[in-house]
């Protein structure tokens, strides 16, 4: 009677296995048969806008049905990003995020409604990218010194813009307040672009850009850019110096940007966008946006070299809010 049971119970396992496999074979042989939506966390015309609309336009064309982008802006990014966490995971609604609302949210708010490590099935990380600081070109500070010099004398006083509290940009101030001893005046905007506009208008002191969105400003005369915030120099203007390399040692804000699908998403279809993402990445359109005028690091990669990035990165600035003392709530 065990033996029989034994039997059935093999059987039924076998058999599971292969409707599992024969419907993850059906999966990647008509994956994508509709449009697929990729969601971005942010108002358009800012960093991970610019990368989505050019990966998008790629994989639309390899892929043989429409990517469309749409802009979920809110919340530093956690509104957009709880969007997909909660979709149908199979595979027609993505994300694509910089680092904030994977990796520094979670660790900057007592509660976000979304676990970065669970909720999400990472597909590729895409690019690296670094800020320059920069300041409009018809301020009166001519470089980093005279910056520093002058916020020191006027505390507060000088004030930069960002993504909101905890983005890249609100990161790399705070340390530079940090190392620079100069309090500085946070603006928290809802996307990049607004922030760039009040910098050009007057409204701002100062700026950590992305450098996709910063170098054609210093390139066009808009901006006068003083150094890199990474621990390299950009590819894009390697004349800017890095921050360590005008003595603020250790200084390295960089971050990331990724395409992600919900959580529970059917392996063979993570498979054949990570191989679409993988591919847009060395399209002639994305390297000249991306790297030869933006000044980008093209990373791809596989799923789970992502994933221990999330883990790794999550870590990281878990240590940098505690020791800066930013707070949220």
């Amino acid at each position: 009677m065990k033996t029989k049971l034994f039997a059935r119970l093999c059987c039924t396992l076998f058999l599971s296995f292969q409707f599992a496999f024969v419907f993850s074979a059906i999966a990647q042989s008509t994956y994508p048969d509709r449009p697929i939506k990729m969601i971005v966390p942010y108002v358009a015309g800012g960093a991970a806008d610019i990368t989505a609309r050019l990966v998008a336009q790629s994989m639309s064309d390899s892929m043989g049905q429409p990517v469309i982008v749409e802009n979920r802006p809110g919340a530093n990014g956690t509104i957009g990003s709880d969007m997909v966490a909660k979709a149908a995971p199979d595979g027609y609604t993505l994300l694509l995020t910089a680092s904030g609302p994977l990796v520094i949210n979670p660790v900057l708010y007592k509660k976000v409604p979304f676990d970065p490590v669970k909720d999400f099935a990472p597909i590729s990380m895409l690019i690296t990218y670094q800020y320059v600081l920069a300041v409009p070109f018809q301020s009166p500070i001519k470089n980093i010194t005279e910056l520093v010099t002058e916020a020191r004398a006027k505390p507060k006083e000088f004030s930069y813009g960002s993504t909101g509290i905890g983005g890249g940009g609100h990161l790399a101030g705070e340390l530079f307040g940090l190392l620079a001893t100069a309090e500085f005046t946070h603006v928290p905007y809802k996307g990049a672009a607004p922030a760039l506009a009040d910098l050009l208008g007057g409204q701002l002191s100062f700026t950590f850009e992305p450098l996709v969105t910063g170098l054609p400003m210093i390139k066009a005369g808009k901006l006068r850019g003083f150094a890199v915030s990474g621990m390299k120099r950009s590819k894009g203007m390697p004349s800017l110096p890095t921050m360590s390399e005008l003595g603020f040692k250790g200084f390295n804000i960089t971050q990331f940007q990724g395409l992600l699908a919900p959580a529970g998403t059917d392996p063979a279809i993570i498979r054949r966008l990570n191989v679409e993402a993988v591919k847009a990445l060395k399209s002639t359109a994305v390297i000249r946006r991306l790297v030869d005028e933006g000044g980008n690091e093209i990373v791809g990669g596989s799923p789970t070299e992502f994933t221990q990035q999330i883990q790794s990165d999550l870590r990281l600035y878990g240590k940098l809010i505690t020791d800066a003392h930013i707070n949220a709530d």
